[in-house]
């Protein structure tokens, strides 16, 4: 049984990554003292993870966001033994982090079919409660979407991440010569000849002091957290947002870019990432990039050049840095070939290590359970030379 309630969400566009609800389980039913009989339990809520579902379609789907559970049933004479209420089922998308209002986490949905239990039924009516019934659970819930892709596009405005993501995949994002063209989050997926596919998610640009709620980005930083890769897309003439903002050159976009990042979360330094310096096509592009390269090679002599507050604690290490030209196309298979290549490695190196783990552990089973016969046969041993 779903009622609907008002609702709180974010939304860029149609697209909506947050949302806030009402669930309550299913009250018990009464008891029936004087054959003993039992209610039977209320129905639970249960968040439930679909690949083809939306936040979108939740919230036109139910607009005013209130799921309560069916009440259990009442104990009878044809039935002592109450039945228990129908469970109420939220469908989300998979990528779900759903917390309480005290933003505790409850749990999170990472694929299909899972499924977290949010709100209770309550007991039906029994002995113990004097046969009357409890209540079902009642608590708010926010659901927060964090997009699942391999790779996610990061850089300042304008630097062509969205023209960039039209020709390595089928997505059509909006693209035009001014900041802040892309609005909401993007997925598209790269094809290769033998049907593998990678997906890439272009996220809104970021701007200085994102980590601080300055401009779009930050509200979509949180998807990067979920992205195996990163992929830094420069623009090799360098960046300046607007006439009254400082010009920064394209080694001073990265710095600032792996700030950002720190400051909003350390981890997300640690994911493998990979460099693509933009608009190679430009005059003295050639020059720039052999300028850039030669301060990528040696970062620590150039840091001087920034504030103390800006430079990170380490820098990104880029396991491919590829020039490209996201009109002419110029390096975009070599970019595609070194994405690949870099998710198989890191693949390969998170099934080693799987291997390795679950050898380790056989092996520590294995000595365990040879020691333990040895020890039952040496107190054998000791007791027959005492007889």
């Amino acid at each position: 049984m779903v009622h609907c309630s008002c609702v709180l969400f974010r939304k860029y566009g149609n697209f909506i990554d947050n949302l806030r609800l009402f669930t309550r389980g299913g009250s018990g039913g009464m008891g029936y003292p004087r054959l003993g009989g039992e209610g039977g339990k209320g129905g639970d809520v249960w968040v439930v993870a679909h690949n083809k579902m939306t936040l979108k379609q939740l919230k036109d789907k139910y607009p005013k966001k209130r799921f309560v559970a069916g009440e259990g049933a009442n104990s009878r004479v044809s039935a002592l033994k109450g039945s228990k209420g129908k469970d109420c089922e939220i469908p989300v998308p998979v990528g779900i982090s759903v917390t309480d209002e005290n933003g505790n986490i409850i749990g999170e949905l990472n694929k299909e079919k899972d499924r977290i239990l949010v709100a209770e039924g309550g007991l039906g009516g029994k002995l113990f409660t004097n046969f009357l019934p409890l209540k079902g659970q009642k608590r708010v819930i926010h659901l927060d979407l964090k997009l699942i892709a391999d790779v996610g596009l990061v850089g300042f405005p304008n630097a062509g991440k969205s023209s960039l993501l039209s020709q390595i995949s089928h997505a059509k994002p909006a693209i035009a010569d001014y900041a802040f063209t892309t609005l909401k989050p993007e997925l598209g997926k790269i094809m290769y000849n033998d049907f593998k596919q990678i997906s890439v998610a272009d996220l809104p640009g970021l701007i200085e002091g994102a980590h601080m709620n300055k401009g779009m980005g930050h509200k979509f930083l949180k998807h990067i957290e979920r992205t195996k890769q990163l992929l830094f897309v420069v623009d090799i003439s360098g960046f300046q947002l607007s006439s009254q903002t400082q010009y920064r050159t394209a080694f001073e976009t990265i710095i600032l870019l792996t700030k950002e990042l720190e400051l909003y979360k350390e981890e997300v330094q640690t994911k493998p990432a990979l460099l693509a310096v933009n608009k190679m096509d430009l005059p003295d592009a050639q020059d720039k990039f052999r300028v850039l390269m030669n301060q990528l090679q040696n970062p620590k002599d150039f840091l001087h050049l920034f504030e103390n507050n800006m430079i990170p604690a380490r820098t990104m290490e880029f396991q491919h840095i590829i020039p490209i030209s996201a009109i002419t196309r110029e390096g975009i298979d070599e970019l595609k070939n070194c994405i690949r290549k870099s998710l198989d490695e890191h693949a390969n190196q998170e099934n080693d290590a799987y291997h390795k783990k679950q050898l380790l552990n056989l092996q520590v089973s294995n000595t365990v359970a040879y020691s333990e016969p040895q020890s039952k046969n040496a107190l054998t041993s000791s007791r027959m030379d005492r007889i």
